[in-house]
This record gives structure tokens, sequence and C-alpha cells, in this order.
């Protein structure tokens, strides 16, 4: 395996209450929510070597396409990753699951064809710092695929997520935050964004603070093309 670039220790992540909580409402959420129509969706048409950044328990594992040669699996919560490492004995493809902390990738530069962030940039410490690492480790012109939860629309589902974010929600959902723009930090990590769509989960019912989900994908400029800060002009598919 190659080698870490920081010091953060295996175990940054330690939520193990929350962990047993998502491990269940997160299966739950792909049975009953719809999430698993998302994950496949999420990771359609992808091929190579790809890395997985906060695997969680593993529920996109098997909806990895045969054409990708291997999963590295970057999860840091203990609890999960366990649960990750027998979901990866059932994947399609072969599934490596590791530890580590999105800021600081255990995995050499350029090493992978395409990069995937499901539900997980609400809760890492450090979303710019993750970004670079994440492009970091790809190839010039890979992808990077996403389907993240974020701010609403309105001012009232933002004000309440604000302030949901500087109270209780990160305490009671594993460091989680609700009004984080990952489009935003995603063109602003040097990613070109492509197609994009927005959802709610779940799609029906009451909208929450983390209903408002964006799903697409984004990439890693080639060497040669001037990397671009924003993204005015963003395709979004209705």
């Amino acid at each position: 395996m190659p080698e870490r670039r920081s010091k953060i220790p295996r175990d940054a992540v330690h939520h193990p209450l929350f962990a047993r909580f998502y491990a269940r409402f997160s299966v739950a959420a792909d049975l009953r929510g719809g999430v698993a129509a998302h994950r496949a969706e999420l990771l359609s048409g992808l091929s190579g070597r790809v890395i997985e950044i906060g695997a969680g328990n593993g529920l996109n594992f098997a909806h990895y396409p045969s054409a990708v040669s291997e999963v590295v699996a970057i999860e840091p919560e203990r609890s999960l990753r366990r649960l990750a490492v027998k979901a990866a004995l059932d994947a399609g493809v072969p599934v490596d699951v590791v530890p580590g902390a999105a800021e600081a990738l255990p995995v050499k530069s350029e090493a992978f064809d395409a990069a995937v962030v499901s539900l997980v940039l609400c809760s890492v410490r450090d979303v710019p710092r993750a970004l670079s690492e994440i492009r970091r480790v790809l190839r010039p012109g890979g992808e990077l695929r996403f389907f993240e939860h974020g701010r609403g629309e309105g001012r009232a589902m933002v004000t309440a997520q604000r302030v949901l974010d500087r109270t209780v929600w990160p305490v009671l959902f594993g460091g989680c935050h609700t009004a984080r723009d990952p489009l935003a930090g995603i063109a602003a990590a040097g990613f070109d964004i492509g197609t994009y769509r927005r959802l709610f989960i779940p799609e029906k019912g009451p909208r929450l603070p983390s209903s408002p989900c964006v799903l697409g994908v984004a990439h890693r400029p080639p060497e040669n093309s001037e990397t671009r800060q924003q993204a005015p002009d963003i395709p979004e598919v209705p």
C-alpha cells in the first residue's frame, strides 16, 4: 500500500454511536428511500482504478460496474470500516478497504482514474484540503463522481440549516453539516464540473435539513488546460 502523507491517526474519526445509527438508517434508506438507485446512477459507466472516500458501511460496493478493475475504499471510522470490509467480500469487483482521512489520503499522486464521494463532504473536517487531496490522487482528466447533500433553497431552509450546523446537528450526526455547498467547493478546488442534477431525499414527504442533494460528475482538468476556480455556466440536468 502506498505511503501515508500525514500523521493523522488511523482512527481520527471515532463516532461509534452514530456509526451504529448510520449503519441501520442507511440500509433502510437504500431499501425504502430510493437511495440505492442514486448510488447506481452515481457509479454507472466507471472503469479502471477508483478511490472512494468515506465508504461508510460499503453500500456503494454492490453498484460498481465490472469495468472497474479495483476500488480503494477509504473509511476513517472503525465500526463502519469493519462493516465495509464485510461488504467488500460480496462486491462484484475487487475492493480494498483501508483506514485513512480525506484530508490526507494514504495513496500515491495521480494513481486513480476516478474518485467517488457519496454523502461524505458534509462531515469532513476540512473540505478544501480534502478536495485538494482528491485532485492530487486523480490522473489529469480523471473523474470525480459526487452524490452529496448540502445547502437548500429559500431563506427559511438556509436559516434552519445554519442554526442547526452551529448547534446540535454535528453533535448528533457524526460531524455532519447541512449548509455546506458541495458544488461551490468542488469548483473552488479546481475541478471542471460537468453535468449534475438536484434531488431530494426522501423524494416525497416533508423536507428535512439534509434533504437537498446534488448528484453529478466533475473532472480534474488535463495538464495543459487552465484550471477554473469558478463554474459560472454549469450544465444542470433537468
